[in-house]
């Protein structure tokens, strides 16, 4: 069955419009456990959930397209900055996570719409890594379990927000080098 050639961007563009959405049920009532913090905890793991739908159905029906390469990670990014933006707001994350992951999501995203006109830069296997990590690491954060199973899923949070920290840093490094090796061959090859 064939399926519309912008279906995957347009799933793409509804986790974009997700995201101020998620923002404000997480900070409506103050950072409370109560319902809001769990539709915006499940608002986030449904939106970041689509990354893989939009990507497996271009890729499946063989749609990939320039726009949905340089829009997924686009949406990624302000889904998850928003979420660590919203801890850090509620005082449940330290701004320096926050700060260092959003230098390095603008940094890239910057890049890649700098070398558009010349490249899309698509995700790497360490970015998508990365993404992993930081959605599972901030769906653990959002959720208010502590609630429900005590106060020692702090600390498992606090080991997988860790591990997406060290991801995040990693990838961004990896992004550099890559386009630094690509640049050196262009310049060898012209």
């Amino acid at each position: 069955m064939a399926i519309p050639r912008q279906l995957p961007n347009a799933i793409t563009i509804v986790r974009i419009l997700c995201a101020p959405v998620f923002l404000w049920l997480l900070l409506a009532d103050g950072g409370a456990d109560g319902p809001l913090r769990w539709w915006a905890a499940a608002l986030f793991i449904v939106a970041i959930a689509t990354d893989g739908i939009d990507g497996y159905l271009a890729r499946r029906h063989d749609i990939v397209t320039d726009l949905g390469k340089l829009l997924d990670p686009i949406a990624d990014k302000v889904l998850t900055g928003f979420a660590f933006i919203g801890l850090s707001i509620l005082g449940e994350l330290p701004w320096w996570i926050t700060i260092v992951v959003l230098i390095r999501e603008v940094g890239i995203t910057v890049y890649r719409l700098m070398v558009v006109s010349d490249h899309v830069l698509a995700a790497a296997w360490m970015g998508k890594l990365k993404t992993l990590a930081q959605s599972v690491a901030l769906s653990l954060a959002l959720l208010p379990l502590w609630t429900l199973v005590g106060d020692w899923i702090f600390w498992v949070n606090g080991v997988l927000m860790t591990i997406a920290v060290i991801l995040t840093i990693a990838s961004g490094i990896d992004y550099i080098v890559t386009e630094v090796r690509a640049a050196r061959a262009q310049r060898r090859n012209a």
